[in-house]
């Protein structure tokens, strides 16, 4: 799937009302869908806890708070990506920190380029990192079920006097005769052993 097919939920985070109009009609009718704009960070916690959102965008500092901090809350949970805008003499003091957690920091006034470049970057980077979070689940996934096939096998061991490879087999020939997964045909003898 291209990038450009993919929906990204946005919200943005900043008290400048320049910035807000500029940015929503930028994301306005493309791939960026739905979009929220709150004016503080005490609102952005609140819109973050009733929905992620793919992308954020904080525009530093805010009326409550800097919002640096909130920004690398985000990116440490979900699959989420951050960009931090900030004024030119406090990048050099907050980008170092914001990008030791993976959050993207520019200093401000931003080209309309600079910022749809920006995004492009914050697209991949979400990409990436739902393919990774992909793949985590489908490793937990295949332990859990190793473990549970393990957990069945010791019972067919101990119940049945089976030794470990009969008990494997068992557990293949079951699955494969009933057109179910070896996990499902292991849940069924841990439930009637247990």
């Amino acid at each position: 799937m291209e990038l450009r097919e993919r929906s990204y939920s946005v919200l943005v985070v900043s008290a400048a009302e320049k910035l807000n109009t500029a940015v929503s009609s930028m994301l306005l009718g493309s791939c960026f869908g739905p979009v929220r704009v709150v004016q503080s960070v005490s609102e952005a916690k609140r819109a973050w806890n009733e929905r992620g959102y793919d992308l954020v965008i904080v525009n530093s500092p805010l009326p409550d708070d800097p919002g640096v901090g909130f920004a690398i809350d985000v990116t440490a949970s979900r699959s989420s990506v951050a960009l931090l805008l900030v004024s030119s003499d406090v990048y050099d003091r907050a980008a170092p920190k914001a990008s030791e957690y993976g959050v993207f920091t520019l200093f401000k006034p931003l080209s309309r380029q600079i910022l749809e470049l920006a995004l492009n970057w914050m697209q991949a980077s979400c990409e990436r990192l739902k393919k990774l979070e992909r793949k985590s689940i489908t490793v937990e996934d295949k332990m859990k079920e190793i473990r549970t096939v393990n957990h069945a096998k010791w019972i067919l061991i101990s119940n049945k006097g089976m030794e470990e490879p009969e008990a494997h087999r068992y557990i293949e020939k079951q699955a494969m005769d009933r057109g179910v997964s070896k996990l499902e045909i292991a849940e069924e003898i841990i439930r009637a052993y247990t």
